[in-house]
């Protein structure tokens, strides 16, 4: 008998069995790597060592301890709450309890000194109250911890905690489970039953996480890109999920998408395709990693063909866990306009390196932000007490998108682009303590059709704003005295007045000539500039920033007033795309097809509202006190909300 079965003759040849699809639609490229690619990929393992992405060894065992120590607490803990429960001494003995981790750290992505997200996962006879009470008291008892924290009413409740160094944010979920076994796949979604909401809410980062590992077809290369895009992205100032930006797990999936088209592409090469891939979406045709699925269980997930407020999302990218999400809803016009003009940069940047025109460095040099426009808004945010200002910088930064949007419906403005990065502003009073932060934001400016001069009046707009802060900080009883936000207009030549030198990185001295900048009584900035016809003025009276609640004395918010520039200093950002000419691709494609999933059901925008709020360049709008007391909260000044 032959070992092996033999094909008749003239017979076909067996068919290759059929390839295993990654995603929702067949790979672009199934080409394996060249030795140039490896030798590529290697190149760039070397460039991003210096940024400290790897973690060294040491770390990562003291990292692997703390987390066994934090799960043998809460092991003990839940077995205290089972014997205090008088639970059978069998389920006692087998309880369990179990310390997740979710995020960079479970992605294999973190970086030297990284927090850790986790996640506390107990059985049924285990309260949230527990949590918050019995286990912060044994966390307190712990040398080990520092600067615990509850933050019990977020919209995720969380406890925050320094353990031997490391920061840590630990999630709850109870499970209707009697015990917790160690082998436990939180990605079965009938653990989803019979949960409240902020359970699932907790289960969500972790599941989401070990879902995209499981989707990607070789995790080793996903996790090397994953790296050198996050690294990018912060390089490039478009990370941060809060201000419009992506976080981590937005930026998780688009790599994962890439890894999918490319199933057996390495890193070097990986890269390169994230760029061509995302430079060419079709958006807001949404990004997924897996079909979704219904799972009968009645909780809210994204769908455009069910919930109207989801096809207004700009650049949905949709969680594969149930329930699905989109983790891009922050996202606006501006920062949508900003990340496609980086993927195409990136895009060209990768393709010199392919022709070894350019080094893996180039593709991480900062873009100089405080060069690339003509105009900036600066908002100042401050507090007399550093915990008072850690706690005002947090709801101001999170509100800062919404300024970004009233700044898109101005007519004038074509792009509004807010640096992630914050910056200690200098002190009012250099004898008065006070902790100060800023924010800056580039605009473009559009010309108009029938006037030489454009007069644009931000003043509504960034009262908005203020007021929807301040609004917030009472209803949340987190508002104080001496709270405070302040706007400015500056020119790109005024921005060393706050900004230090080394931040600016400014190849040339500064023009200092015509630009006079003094502090006024109660924070207010007042600039004015000798020549190209800017000026913003400032109301006579004293203005103080922010509303009273235990006073009748009533404060009218910082009024933040007119921009005026002629047309000869409104320009586009100034940074152009390399494009590249077929004779220089060497064989490599520019463009590929880019398999886009079915667009989103159609709905006609909202219209663009007319502005009728241009002024003079010296007229000033102050807004109406906010009123104190009893009334704080009932404030009937209108918000522009996005």
């Amino acid at each position: 008998m032959m070992p092996f079965p033999t094909a008749a003759p003239g017979a076909p040849p067996p068919a290759a069995p059929p390839q295993k699809h990654w995603g929702i639609s067949s790979p672009i490229s199934l080409a394996a790597p060249k030795d140039t690619d490896r030798e590529l990929t290697l190149r760039l393992v070397e460039t991003l060592k210096p940024f400290g992405v790897f973690e060294e060894e040491e770390e990562l065992q003291r990292r692997i301890l703390i987390l066994e120590k934090l799960n043998n607490l809460v092991k003990a803990w839940i077995r205290e709450i089972s014997e205090s429960r008088s639970l059978p001494q069998a389920v006692v003995d087998s309880v369990g309890g179990k310390i997740f981790t979710f995020g960079s750290c479970r992605l294999g992505v973190h970086t030297k000194g990284a927090d850790i997200d986790a996640l506390c996962v107990a059985p049924r006879h285990v309260d949230r109250s527990d949590f918050f009470t019995s286990f912060y008291e044994k966390l307190k008892l712990q040398e080990e911890v520092k600067d615990l924290r509850a933050v019990e009413e977020a919209f995720v409740p969380v406890i925050k905690l320094c353990f031997d160094g490391i920061e840590i944010d630990i999630l709850f979920a109870r499970l209707a489970l009697q015990t917790i076994p160690e082998d436990l796949d939180l990605r079965d979604d009938s653990l989803l039953k019979n949960l409240d909401i902020r359970c699932i809410r907790s289960l969500n980062g972790c599941r989401v996480t070990d879902e995209i590992l499981h989707l990607v077809p070789n995790i080793d290369n996903f996790r090397l890109t994953l790296r050198a895009i996050k690294l990018w992205a912060k390089c490039h100032n478009i990370y941060s999920n809060i201000l419009g930006f992506l976080g981590g797990v937005s930026w998780a999936m688009l790599v994962a998408r890439t890894c999918q088209l490319y199933p057996n592409a390495v890193a070097s090469t990986l890269v390169r395709k994230f760029f061509l891939v995302f430079s060419e979406w079709e958006w807001p045709n949404p990004v997924l990693l897996k079909e979704p699925e219904e799972r009968n269980l009645n909780l809210p997930v994204w769908d455009p063909r069910v919930n109207p407020s989801d096809r207004y999302h700009l650049m949905p990218i949709i969680t594969p866990a149930y329930p699905q999400q989109n983790s891009t809803y922050n996202v606006s016009v501006s920062t949508r306009m900003v990340m496609i003009e980086e993927f195409k940069q990136g895009l060209a940047i990768t393709h010199e390196i392919l022709l070894n025109k350019a080094d893996w460095s180039k593709l991480f040099e900062a873009p100089s932000f405080f060069q690339k426009y003509k105009h900036y808004i600066v908002l100042l945010a401050s507090a007399p007490t550093e915990k008072q200002h850690l706690e005002w910088v947090g709801l101001v930064e999170s509100k800062i998108r919404i300024l970004v949007g009233n700044l898109e419906k101005n007519e004038f403005i074509t792009l509004a682009h807010v640096n992630p990065q914050s910056f200690p502003a200098p002190k009012e009073n250099a004898d008065k303590e006070e902790f100060r932060t800023m924010w800056v934001i580039g605009l473009v400016l559009k010309k108009p059709e029938d006037s030489d001069i454009l007069n644009i009046d931000l003043t509504y707009d960034i009262q908005s704003f203020t007021d929807t802060v301040y609004r917030q900080a009472m209803n949340s009883k987190m508002f104080e005295v001496d709270m405070k936000i302040a706007a400015m207009h500056l020119r790109r030549k005024e921005l060393h007045q706050l900004l230090p030198n080394h931040v600016l990185q400014e190849k040339k001295a500064h023009l200092t000539e015509g630009v006079r900048l003094t502090t006024v009584h109660d924070s207010s900035l007042h600039m004015s500039v000798d020549s190209e016809n800017i000026t913003v003025p400032l109301p006579t009276s004293t203005v103080k920033a922010g509303p009273l609640t235990s006073s009748s004395q009533g404060r009218n918010s910082p009024a933040l007033a007119v921009m005026a520039a002629s047309l000869s200093t409104i320009q586009a950002p100034e940074v152009s795309l390399q494009h590249m000419s077929p004779s220089e691709s060497s064989g490599v494609a520019l463009s590929e097809s880019i398999p886009q999933p079915p667009s989103q059901p159609t709905i006609s925008a909202p219209p663009k509202p007319t502005v009728t709020r241009v002024v003079s360049s010296t007229h000033m709008v102050n807004h109406p006190p906010i009123p104190s007391g009893n009334t704080a909260t009932n404030i009937s000044n209108p918000i522009v909300g996005v």
